[in-house]
């Protein structure tokens, strides 16, 4: 009866040893599936379309995202092409697209267009230069990003024309030179 007893509570310990060791591989799966989603969104979520369009701030008419979100240019960028990657990508994700974008009231939509990463993605471009948000701007309209030198180069807003508007917002001027990468 003894032996009986023991065994019972043997098999009991490892089917909760093994409903365990379960429920610690679907904690980890899903941290794990968190992770490189939320990595994924950090790089640029992609969108099947955009729509550029202009917003007032105060550095003025600027160019923002279908969210309403603040869109850069990086001073580094050349010939069109992004050299904006990896961790760079991570604070300033890149306006990723899978169509050509749309243009809203004020932009010119002759002005839009695309290049591809070097991931194969397509990012917007407006005037030939690609397009970042900053993930410092939580919200609609801030511009929290502008001046920065992240990565090595500057990061401006853009204006309808497709220039990049170089003065520093009035109430982030001393957090816009902090480097982000």
């Amino acid at each position: 009866m003894e032996l009986n007893r023991r065994h019972e509570v043997r098999v009991a310990r490892q089917g909760l040893d093994l409903r365990l060791a379960l429920a610690m591989f679907a904690v980890a799966t899903l941290g794990v599936a968190g992770f490189l989603i939320a990595g994924a969104n950090a790089q640029g979520a992609v969108h099947s379309s955009a729509t550029v369009s202009l917003k007032t701030t105060k550095l003025g008419a600027i160019l923002v995202n279908s969210k309403g979100h603040t869109l850069y240019v990086f001073m580094k960028d050349k010939n069109g092409k992004s050299l904006c990657s990896g961790s760079c990508a991570t604070y300033w994700p890149p306006e990723v697209v899978k169509a050509k974008p749309t243009a809203g009231p004020g932009v010119k939509a002759s002005l839009l267009g695309t290049t591809k990463r070097s991931d194969g993605r397509l990012q917007v471009t407006y005037n030939h230069h690609p397009l970042y948000t900053y993930a410092g701007d939580t919200k609609a309209g801030q511009v929290n990003g502008q001046g920065s030198t992240g990565s090595g180069a500057k990061w401006w807003v853009v204006s309808a024309t497709g220039v990049a508007i170089t003065k520093a917002a009035a109430s982030t001027a001393t957090t816009t030179t902090t480097s982000h990468y």
